[in-house]
């Protein structure tokens, strides 16, 4: 039952009598409809609709939001949504007393922390915040991310470059990150069109290596002559890889092989999913 630190974590802190209603204008999610004790999949896109920054939004008290972000982007976030703060009554900063945690299959700890159920999939767990050096765990922040990619999870800037990816391409869409009931947000118009016209042709899969070994980041996923995509994220036999649906089902009928690096690579539906697959068709018939 591992507890892991997440180092490559941290918290943004959005505070004040307007919070909801700012956060509410530019984020995918809908952080009026979020309960307490839940972190909920979020991203703020370009205007054009691609990912900037994905995060985990959890509310802090009644008039404050954390932002569980990678650790790297916090001064770029703080910056991007001061920027989009205009004259709203609302203070951002990051949050260095707080350190980020992941615990799953039950584990538990004596020590004093905020604990908050990972919304995306109940497999993943809670997220912890506690005081940094406080806090002591039994796994390993390379434990988390074996156990993400093996329940099909994506994480931007393993799995996707930013402002390279639409929502529909990381499984936002999938995960509860994107709520397409809520009024505009930035980019809302180009991630509403993708859904109501069924365009997203590019995914974010598990890929299992058969040989036991993953391959680099960035290495190309083929089938014959054909580019189908590249590798993210793996842990031991497992990978996460943004997968061209289309061309992954030509390879399939052909019966071509599926190779990344060397290795013949097997593509799986994330048991979570609802979008078409190009296996569906077979397993129906």
């Amino acid at each position: 039952m591992p507890i892991a630190l997440l180092p490559d974590r941290a918290v943004v802190a959005v505070t004040g009598e307007e919070a909801t209603a700012f956060l509410q204008g530019i984020l995918t999610c809908n952080v009026e409809t979020l309960p307490e004790g839940e972190a909920r999949l979020g991203a703020l896109l370009t205007p054009q609709g691609k990912i900037q920054f994905d995060f985990l939004v959890s509310r802090n008290g009644a008039e404050g939001f954390r932002l569980d972000v990678a650790t790297e982007r916090v001064p770029d976030l703080v910056k991007r949504l001061g920027l989009y703060r205009l004259r709203a009554k609302v203070s951002i900063s990051a949050d260095p007393t707080l350190g980020v945690a992941a615990a799953w299959d039950g584990a538990e700890t004596a020590a004093e922390t905020i604990r908050v159920r990972d919304g995306r999939l109940p497999a993943l767990g809670e997220r912890l915040y506690f005081t940094e050096g406080a806090f002591s765990a039994d796994a390993a922040e390379a434990d988390y991310h074996a156990h993400r990619i093996g329940l099909g999870v994506p994480e931007g800037g393993r799995d996707f470059a930013f402002t390279d990816a639409f929502p529909h391409e990381a499984l936002m869409d999938q995960l509860g990150g994107v709520d397409f009931r809520k009024g505009c947000y930035v980019g809302q118009e180009v991630v509403s069109r993708m859904q109501h016209r069924g365009t997203a042709r590019t995914r974010i899969l598990p890929v299992v290596f058969k040989d036991g070994s993953a391959p680099a980041p960035g290495t190309e996923v083929t089938a014959g002559a054909r580019s189908l995509g590249v590798v993210g994220s793996a842990a031991g036999g497992r990978g996460l890889a943004t997968i061209r649906l289309d061309r992954l089902g030509d390879a399939l009928a052909a019966g071509e092989p599926l190779r990344a690096g060397g290795s013949i690579a097997g593509v799986e539906k994330p048991a979570f999913a609802t979008f078409a697959f190009p296996t569906d068709t077979a397993a129906a018939e």
